[in-house]
Order: structure tokens, then C-alpha cells, then sequence
């Protein structure tokens, strides 16, 4: 993320010649404009270390992690000492300090946290990846460096929370913030804002599913969440333009147990540091 939060949803947009490009594949070959989309799909953006993060990354214990089940690097993040741990995870094209004020007050309330940069994302090496890779990295945190009190993640991180949880493990209680839900949807819109069709886009959602071998939509947040007995607070604000509001609700219908909490004007970044964004999230999971 930039500093300068207009900067940051300029670069979120994607370049003219990248929608040229589309759209002259797309008359061409649709299959290949399918495979344009897919690579597009899988390459995150790094950004600049924002100066409110390099405070929880001079103060971490970091080192690359190697995720045997896939073969990939992570970049970890241990802030504090607490045998008490919260596990944190970022969204796409995040970082592991981007849950920095998050992570400051958790100190506070005597834990430590664990976070990590997912593959091809921060410090970590890497130009491609997909949310099947933060689950795996979740769950090779849990065996190496676990057990978690707690899981708090961010958009992506927040849908990889709901499935790490269902694919086995083990918190007390998780928090979501600004989480996507259902996988095709988010897929459909991605290839929309490239100017493609939908027929392109269900080109794209079958190469997916060739590559894990299931459908794509095994992933989604809500049926997730169906497998999740923990309780989980849902955070998500009315303005996310990136997600929207009913993704929050339609996941909460199917967790078991849960809080929600909906905000105005925070949109899908800002609310990381909001003063009652955080409050509620420490209530909760000590509560």
C-alpha cells in the first residue's frame, strides 16, 4: 500500500495497454485471452513499505520460511514474546505489517503475533500465487510455530482464515475484515474489469479447476464457513468498493457462531486502523 491512499486505488487500476492486450487476445484466441486473464489473476503488486509499518517491521524477528507442501518461501513476522499468539494474514498484495495497529494493540494486551509475507508477496520471492498458497502457509505457521489463540486476516486473508479453518486449524476465535465470499463472483469481476466476456471468464474458471482439480468455488468464503464452529467476528464496511457489504452477511448466515459489525466510510483499507475496528476485535476475542 502507498502512503497516499488516492495513489494506492490509482495503482489498483488496471493499465490501458494490459486492457488492449486483453481485448486483441480476446478476438484472436479466447483461450489464450483466458490464459492472459489467469496469469494477470495470479501476479500480486509490491508496493512500498508505508512509514506507519517500519516501526512492526524493525521490531519483528523475521526469517524466510520454506512451505514444503508447495515448495515456495514465505518472509515471517514474529512481533513480541507472549506465549499467547495471535496469527495475522494480509490480502492480496499485502504484507505481513500491514495489520500493524492491529498487531500494537494485541501486544498491549500481552500477546504476540505471528504474520507472514505470502508467497510472491512483500519480502518474500516470487511473482505468482493464489489463495491455496496462503492457506498452505497458514498451516505450516500452525505445525512450526502454533498453537494460535486467535486468527485475525484481511480480504484474501480473511477468506484463507475461513478455509485454513476447515482444511484443520485450530483457534479459538478468528476475526474477518473486509473478506471476498463467493470465488466465481470475484473471478467474473476481475475479467469484466479487463473488458472481457463472460464466456472468457468461464474459459479462465476452467483452467482453475483443471489446475487444483475442483471447483473453484470449494474455496469460497460462505462454504467455508459452514465447517467453522469457532466463533468469528465479521468486520466489513458499507463503502468497500473493492468488496461488497453482502459478502459480510451472506458469510455470517453460515457460520455457526458469530458477531457482526458493519462501519461506514472506512472502506476496504482504511478500516485496518480504525480506533473501533480494533476495540471491537480485542473485545471479541477476549470476551
Amino acid at each position: 500500500m502507498s502512503d497516499n491512499p488516492k495513489k494506492h486505488r490509482d495503482s489498483m487500476r488496471i493499465p490501458k495497454p494490459i486492457l488492449v492486450t486483453a481485448k486483441i487476445l480476446e478476438m484472436t484466441s479466447p483461450r489464450l485471452a483466458a490464459k492472459f486473464a489467469m496469469k494477470l489473476f495470479t501476479t500480486p503488486m509490491k508496493f512500498r513499505l508505508p512509514k506507519r509499518e517500519e516501526e512492526m517491521d524493525s521490531k519483528s524477528r523475521q526469517h524466510e520460511f520454506l512451505l514444503p507442501s508447495i515448495g515456495k518461501k514465505i518472509h515471517v513476522y514474529h512481533y513480541g514474546e507472549s506465549d499467547k499468539k495471535v496469527l495475522l494474514v494480509h490480502g492480496w498484495s499485502g504484507r505481513g505489517t500491514q495489520l500493524h495497529s492491529i498487531a500494537d494493540k494485541l501486544l498491549k494486551q500481552g500477546y504476540s503475533t505471528i504474520s507472514f509475507d505470502a508467497p510472491s508477496h512483500g519480502k518474500a520471492e516470487g511473482k505468482y500465487s493464489d489463495m491455496s498458497e496462503f492457506i498452505a502457509a497458514i498451516l505450516e505457521l500452525e505445525n512450526q510455530f502454533g498453537p494460535f489463540e486467535h486468527a485475525i486476516g484481511h480480504s484474501l486473508g480473511a477468506m484463507s482464515v475461513l478455509n485454513a479453518i476447515k482444511k484443520g486449524l485450530k483457534v479459538k476465535k478468528a476475526a474477518i475484515i473486509g473478506s471476498g465470499d463467493v470465488i466465481e463472483d470475484i473471478m467474473n469481476d476481475f475479467t469484466e474489469k479487463l473488458g472481457m466476456n463472460i464466456d472468457t471468464g468461464k474459459i479462465m474458471i476452467g483452467l482453475f479447476e483443471k489446475k487444483f482439480g475442483e471447483t473453484i468455488n470449494t474455496y469460497s468464503a460462505y462454504i467455508a464457513a459452514m465447517d467453522v464452529v469457532c466463533p468469528v467476528l465479521v468486520i466489513h464496511d458499507e463503502d468497500d468498493t473493492d468488496v461488497p457489504v453482502s459478502a459480510a452477511h451472506h458469510i455470517a448466515k453460515h457460520l455457526a457462531f458469530h458477531e457482526i459489525m458493519i462501519t461506514k466510510g472506512l472502506g476496504h483499507r482504511k478500516i485496518l486502523g480504525d480506533n473501533k475496528v480494533i476495540k471491537k476485535i480485542i473485545q471479541f476475542l477476549e470476551s
